[in-house]
């Protein structure tokens, strides 16, 4: 009987000393044994520290004109790494330029939409009844929007401007996450933790803001992850039809068009800017799919 009790207590004693790990402990571990996710971060450090060192280092700036090097292939001879357009400006520059509007661009309009959607969503699906019909009856009418004409009208109105730009890409993509957001909501409000704190009084947008939203946050984060490229995506097309970014400022979109406008003469101006648009969308997109994987329970 003592050596059962001694066994016992060795047993406990022992299993004092374990410990548990969170659900998000769990995903990083799980985030961080994925070989694609990790690559895809080492490729977004390397080309964000490309542009943010780039002109600080280069010996050319953004505008700057080297009348000797006109229409220059890519050469580390002359200085030119990535060569030079029509006019001897830098392509190597330009480019990492380029990536801190595509960038900025893709991290603030995620940012619009997912204040405004995580709120939107939550408040729906927790209100729920004729408010959620109506609030998201809404959200169909702005679907219907297209991006495109809602561009146009801003800069008929207000003027080209690159604030136009964040404005009219959140002001549409937010319309997806506050579904997502939605739908996460009408599961969550259920458990009894929500419950309790129904019958305790606690305000609806105290309920929202300490149990919904930090319960609907794992999907939205692979959300946002997905919604980045978007974004960038489609401040390359805007700019590519002359609706985005104007010059003397430039971004990937900007470039890729004059480098489409001379594709036979000077094929580089297409290529490296192209590049680095096809590597950030990669990496984006095996990251959310690594946070995918981790953040799934099913795969706990």
């Amino acid at each position: 009987m003592s050596s059962n009790r001694t066994e016992i207590t060795d047993f406990l004693s022992s299993a004092a000393h374990i410990k548990g790990r969170s659900l998000w402990q769990d995903a990083r571990a799980r985030f961080t044994h994925n070989k694609a996710a990790i690559t895809g971060v080492i490729g977004l450090v390397l080309i964000t520290l490309y542009a943010i060192l780039t002109p600080f280092v280069s010996a050319y700036t953004l505008d700057g004109l080297d009348y000797s090097y006109i229409q220059e292939g890519p050469s580390l001879s002359n200085g030119h790494w990535f060569g030079t357009d029509s006019n001897g400006r830098d392509l190597f520059v330009r480019t990492a330029y380029g990536a801190r509007i595509s960038l900025l661009i893709g991290l603030m309009t995620t940012a619009i939409a997912l204040s405004i959607g995580v709120f939107y969503g939550a408040l729906a699906g927790f209100l729920g009844g004729r408010i959620d019909n109506i609030m998201m009856r809404l959200v169909d009418m702005l679907y219907a929007l297209p991006l495109i004409f809602f561009i146009i009208i801003l800069v008929t109105i207000v003027g080209r401007n690159i604030f136009l730009v964040f404005i009219g890409i959140g002001a549409v993509e937010w319309l997806t996450m506050a579904r997502i957001v939605r739908g996460q909501t009408l599961s969550v409000k259920q458990k009894e933790y929500v419950e309790a704190a129904i019958v305790a009084g606690v305000s609806p947008f105290e309920i929202i803001r300490r149990h919904i939203i930090p319960n609907v946050i794992g999907p939205v984060i692979v959300f946002v992850t997905l919604l980045i490229p978007t974004n960038i995506l489609i401040e390359s097309y805007l700019s590519f039809l002359g609706l985005g970014v104007q010059e003397p400022m430039t971004s990937w979109g900007v470039l890729i068009k004059q480098g489409s406008n001379n594709l036979e003469s000077m094929p580089w101006l297409l290529l490296f800017p192209a590049t680095f648009l096809a590597i950030t969308m990669f990496c984006f997109n095996f990251i959310g799919d690594g946070l995918r994987d981790a953040l799934d329970p099913k795969d706990r």
